[in-house]
């Protein structure tokens, strides 16, 4: 098997082009971090608060198989794990593949979720078409775009993982550390490079910080997983409000370069970032990451407990100032304070067809329903990429971008983009509204998430036309959030209930008041466990409400912020007055 991108990790960062992150040719593999000495003596009164090794591996069951065997190793063990019934397979080996961007499918029967990194969204044509033949071949004509730039396939067995690590290393891509504790995938602007009004093009930047923490497996070993972001859009479409790291494109007097947020996530216990209130300079992103990673890392006390172990809990206890500090300690050096925080403009979603930095070039936005494309269509757009010499980039809506499009081909482009099967004249919520994998493939989630997702939003499109198109949907499986529910306007997360007191029924909880931008803000549960049966209902009821009721053309999140509990659910029950709304 080819080991440049999904081998042991090592070699020395370099930078290349972002999406090419495999170790140079030749490279020596850089040695798995060796497990700490055994049997060390723990000091007198080792606690939560201050806890050594032995403590934590005793409190934590991932950090204890991770010292037995680092999951880097278990690369190396693929061929004879592949040849064994999966049966036999051990939980704690099913856990280390997570690092490489595996997991179960659901049921548990020997197929997995592998979780493809495309860095900032970047894809090349050779890419593409490489994840497209994996559907074809191992994947059932399926793939998905994430929210998180990544593209999933499923039903992959361990013995085709060889295969599959080796196909994709040809074309320069990984999935290490697609899920585990490490860095994951680095998102950014789709548009980075393209976009007129961005600050600057910091796609070398973002490169720096993808082949280093790819290139060095001490941060293959952080306490549980990190995202990091990096933008300069004027928009800040990346969504910085939700990374652990964000590098946030800022101006200074003359110079250009980043601020610095911390502390972001969503999850069942969600946070938006803080502004670490500092500048730095383009060529100082990858130190000031190394340090805020490190001063993370190396504090036992965000080890013991799985449940609060993210960064955004560190960030909890020292604040954003006791954050700063101890990453200027780390540095040796005070950073500069940020005189001006950059405030974001209106969200984009890129949809739609953009004129180019380059004259005579444009960018299209394709919206996917529900990020769902097969095999097929995988080939055909890098097949029609490549020919007007263009490129494809994924978006964290789910979406896909064409780039490089001639201004007289645009016609043609757009019409050959609905023979493969995206139409550009759309509602707008299919391209903006969101699903997680859900069931039935998630192990995870209780409650399906992109038929649902489907339901709302045709019902939204029929009833209301573009009256609803500014609203936000998002529909998670569970707690986890891959699908933002705590930052759409609408947003469920699949629960239980029970229907005669006995019997399970799919269910959802139903959240408002969430949003990103200047206004970021975390939703609240107003509706618990509503029956999936009522779920489309209650949702077509609440935008009936808010454009029955809003004032000077609010949005949905305005109106809902606005609006008390006990009015919102008697809109969203139908005992609310509301009068029937028609769709332009």
């Amino acid at each position: 098997m080819s080991e440049p991108t999904n081998g042991k990790g090592g070699g020395e960062p370099r930078v290349s082009p972002v999406g090419a992150v495999a170790r140079p040719a030749g490279a020596a593999a850089r040695p798995v971090p060796a497990a700490r000495a055994a049997g060390a003596v723990r000091p007198e009164g080792a606690t939560r608060a201050a806890p050594d090794w032995d403590l934590v591996r005793k409190r934590n069951n991932v950090e204890k198989l991770k010292y037995e065997k680092h999951p880097l190793r278990i690369l190396d063990e693929v061929p004879a794990l592949g040849e064994m019934d999966y049966n036999d397979v051990s939980e704690e080996d099913m856990v280390r593949f997570q690092w490489y961007g595996l997991y179960h499918d659901k049921p548990k029967v020997g197929l997995m979720m592998l979780r493809i990194k495309v860095p900032a969204g970047f894809l090349t044509l050779a890419q593409l078409r490489v994840i497209g033949e994996l559907s074809a071949k191992f994947g059932r004509d399926y793939a998905e775009l994430s929210t998180r730039q990544t593209i999933q396939l499923h039903w992959l067995r361990i013995r085709d993982l060889p295969e599959v690590f080796s196909a994709l290393a040809s074309v320069g891509m990984t999935s290490k550390g697609g899920c585990g504790d490490a860095v994951r995938n680095v998102t950014g602007c789709a548009v980075a490079g393209l976009d007129a009004t961005e600050l600057f093009d910091c796609r070398p930047e973002l490169t720096e910080l993808v082949n280093y923490f790819i290139n060095h497996d001490e941060y293959l070993d952080l306490p549980r997983k990190h995202k990091i972001t990096m933008a300069t859009c004027t928009d800040q479409c990346n969504a910085p409000e939700i990374n652990c790291i964000s590098f946030v494109g800022a101006q200074q007097g003359e110079r250009v370069g980043f601020a610095v947020h911390v502390g972001g996530g969503l999850s069942s216990t969600p946070r938006i970032a803080r502004d670490l209130g500092v500048f730095i300079d383009k060529g100082e992103a990858l130190e000031v990451a190394r340090a805020i990673l490190d001063v993370w890392r190396h504090d036992l006390k965000y080890r013991v407990s799985r449940a609060k172990a993210r960064l955004k809990f560190l960030v909890d206890d020292y604040g954003a100032e006791g954050v700063r500090t101890a990453v200027e300690e780390r540095l040796g050096r005070k950073l500069e304070d940020l005189v001006t925080p950059p405030v974001p403009t209106e969200t984009s979603d890129h949809m739609g067809i953009h004129p180019q930095k380059e004259p005579g070039k444009v960018y299209i936005g394709v919206p996917v329903f529900a990020g769902q494309i097969n095999a097929k269509q995988a080939v055909a757009i890098a097949d029609l990429a490549e020919s007007f010499g263009g490129d494809v980039r994924v978006t964290r809506q789910q979406n896909f971008i064409l780039t490089g499009v001639p201004a007289e081909r645009t016609d043609e482009v757009v019409a050959k983009l609905a023979e493969i099967g995206f139409l550009l004249d759309v509602h707008k919520l299919r391209g903006t509204s969101i699903g997680c994998t859900g069931q039935p493939l998630c192990n995870y989630a209780v409650a399906e998430t992109k038929p649902k997702m489907r339901e709302i939003v045709e019902r939204l499109e029929a009833r209301f036309g573009k009256d609803a198109e500014s609203v936000s949907i998002g529909v998670d499986g569970c707690p986890h959030a891959c699908a933002h529910h705590w930052i759409s306007d609408i947003g469920l997360q699949g629960t239980t209930a029970r229907g005669d007191g006995v019997t399970k029924l799919e269910a959802y909880e139903v959240y408002l008041r969430g949003g990103l931008g200047v206004d970021a803000q975390i939703g609240r549960p107003i509706l618990r466990r509503v029956p999936a049966g009522e779920a489309v209902d209650v949702v077509e009821r609440l935008v009936a409400g808010w454009l029955e009721k809003r004032e000077d053309g609010e949005s949905f999140q305005a109106f809902a912020r606005r609006t008390a509990d006990e009015d919102l659910i008697a809109l969203a029950s139908g005992t609310g007055a509301v009068a029937a709304v028609g769709g332009a």
